[in-house]
């Protein structure tokens, strides 16, 4: 029986583009291992390639051109024949006669069906025979997220299929296609090759460099907001100590390093962060003057406790013990203790059309620590209380807007209602792994939002407002390929500001002081570069570059879905 795998080899199922620079010899072996499983069985398997353990390989015939990967919980069957530099990206299916050119992107949860059921009212279908045309891909091809190609289809040398995609015809050479059905959109050269399209050469090129200068420095942008007197960090130098900068120091580190920060061991920092959580209520308050654990106010009559700080550290300081592996030390009992009909009065009585960032927020928390508890042990809470949630979010939901909250406001736009939007999704159906309604209404409302130059102008974007537009875009674009050409042209743009704010040796700045109401401002901090360095993921990703980083976000803002609680 094999053993169990490791954080380590799980990493590999779902960044296989590290697995060449990072993997150790015994991670290589079991590759090499699994590998002669597949060539022994008839498969021909190129140099430089990489097969996760957790895929579902069962092809008829397989050949694997050289540098190209199959990550964890794909599902290869068939006969399956790729060129070069062929990615085959997590949960993606490739089932049928399917032939890839070179440099083919398959993104994550696509499916690509070289065959077909007959369907003839004669007899069940589960009796008919199966078809095949077959799927050909030309190279360099990128396939986005969610798109699904069916039998017969040929996709010609250069094209790009928007996330959400369903091809049912063939698509010339050079076309950019999106929608379901998918229709041609313009052609790629039309653009330049980047813009509203593929990203180009040169975009990646960027992302690449980007990606090994801050990992070069990210040791040095740490050990800066350090201060060896207290033993904590503060989010830049000169500033108190706070929990957030320390669970945003572990952040960084992991992402670009793979590592705790310097200044302690893992057991040492898990054990600081664990000993600040208050065991009555199982929240985490702010620190003291003194650098000491916080004291929390009394709590509300359902049993939660009212402070900022500490619903946010729900998030902050539980993601980064799960980075140091650990975990909190008691439930988070404030949410445990909470019955459904506790749950949904406090939910009526958040501020949706006054303040519904901070509304997101509080559903953030909860469903944060929902999900901790459960996963931990504990439980969801009270029978029904996550029911709950969801059935009270799904009724609520402005149909027209896809968001919570009113939609604008004079003063502020649709500031208030993207941000809450973020905030919600994030910690409910993001983290859930839950289809989040009206998702072409959210990339109507959010694209219109990203247009307000008063928050979106060169010299106005922070940190919190880039975050809280691409987040939604690439969570609904999971979902659909509506006006997918326009979130790419924005989201090129956005990247290409965002890697130029990195300051050597000091991280990235929030952004502008005051701006969204809340932020450190815009000298270099660690609040700063932990979100902007998941931001210029979330960008490249959208713009199709995201693997040239070579990390990929695993705390507050991973990408993939921390599970089900109910199962499925």
């Amino acid at each position: 029986m094999d053993p169990e795998p490791s954080f380590e080899d799980t990493y590999f199922d779902y960044c296989p583009w590290d697995f060449a620079r990072h993997a150790s010899a015994a991670q290589r072996a079991a590759q090499a291992a699994r590998q002669r499983r597949l060539t022994d069985a008839g498969a021909r398997v190129g140099p430089s390639c990489f097969v996760s353990a957790a895929a579902g390989v069962f092809p008829d015939g397989l050949d694997l051109g050289e540098g190209s990967y199959i990550a964890g919980h794909a599902y290869v069957t068939g006969e399956v024949a790729t060129g070069a530099d062929c990615t085959v990206n997590p949960y993606a299916t490739v089932r049928g006669r399917i032939t890839l050119g070179d440099g083919v992107r398959i993104g994550a949860h696509s499916s690509l069906l070289g065959f077909n059921h007959g369907f003839a009212p004669d007899e069940p279908v589960h009796r008919q025979p199966l078809t095949s045309k077959g799927i050909t891909v030309g190279d360099d091809v990128w396939i986005g997220s969610n798109a699904v190609v069916l039998d017969g289809v040929t996709i010609g040398d250069h094209c790009v299929v928007g996330a959400g995609s369903v091809v049912t015809k063939d698509l010339a050479p050079w076309t950019i296609a999106a929608g379901n059905p998918a229709r041609p959109m313009r052609d790629r050269r039309a653009s330049g090759g980047s813009r509203g399209g593929a990203p180009s050469d040169r975009t990646g090129d960027s992302v690449a460099r980007f990606a090994d200068r801050v990992r070069a420095q990210a040791a040095e942008v740490v050990e800066r907001c350090w201060n060896p007197d207290t033993g904590r960090y503060g989010d830049r130098p000169g500033v108190p100590a706070t929990v957030r900068a320390h669970c945003d120091a572990v952040e960084v580190t992991d992402l670009l390093l793979g590592t705790p920060p310097a200044q302690l061991t893992a057991v040492g920092h898990a054990e600081r962060l664990r000993s600040l959580q208050d065991p009555v209520s199982g929240l985490v308050p702010e620190l003291a003057p003194d650098g000491g654990p916080g004291v929390l106010p009394a709590p509300a009559h359902d049993g939660w406790v009212e402070d900022g700080h500490a619903e946010y550290h729900v998030l902050a300081v539980g993601y980064a013990l799960d980075l140091l592996g650990s975990r909190f030390a008691h439930p988070v009992h404030a949410a445990l203790r909470m019955t459904p009909d506790q749950l949904l009065a406090r939910l009526e009585r958040l501020p949706w059309r006054t303040r519904a960032w901070s509304a997101g927020a509080w559903v953030d928390c909860w469903a944060t620590a929902a999900h901790r508890n459960h996963t931990w042990g504990a439980g969801t809470g009270a029978p029904g209380a996550l029911e709950a949630l969801f059935g009270w979010l799904t009724t609520r939901v402005d149909p027209w807007t896809g968001m919570w909250g009113a939609a604008a406001s004079p003063t502020e736009g649709r500031l208030q209602v993207v941000n809450g939007y973020y905030r919600l999704t994030r910690g409910s159906y993001a983290q859930f792994g839950l289809a989040v309604p009206y998702a072409e209404r959210v990339v109507d409302t959010v694209l219109d939002h990203a247009r307000d130059p008063r928050w979106f102008a060169p010299d106005r974007e922070n940190a919190c407002n880039v975050l809280d537009v691409a987040h939604p875009l690439w969570l609904a674009g999971r979902q659909t390929g509506h006006r997918a050409a326009e979130v790419r042209t924005w989201a090129e743009e956005r990247l290409t500001r965002a890697l130029a704010r990195w300051r050597d040796g000091a991280g990235f700045g929030f952004g502008p002081a005051g701006e969204g109401g809340a932020g450190p401002g815009r000298e270099p901090g660690l609040q700063g570069t932990e979100m902007w360095l998941a931001i210029v993921w979330l960008l490249a990703d959208l713009v199709g570059v995201a693997d040239r980083l070579g990390y990929r976000p695993r705390g507050i803002h991973r990408p993939e879905p921390a599970g089900r609680p109910w199962g499925g």
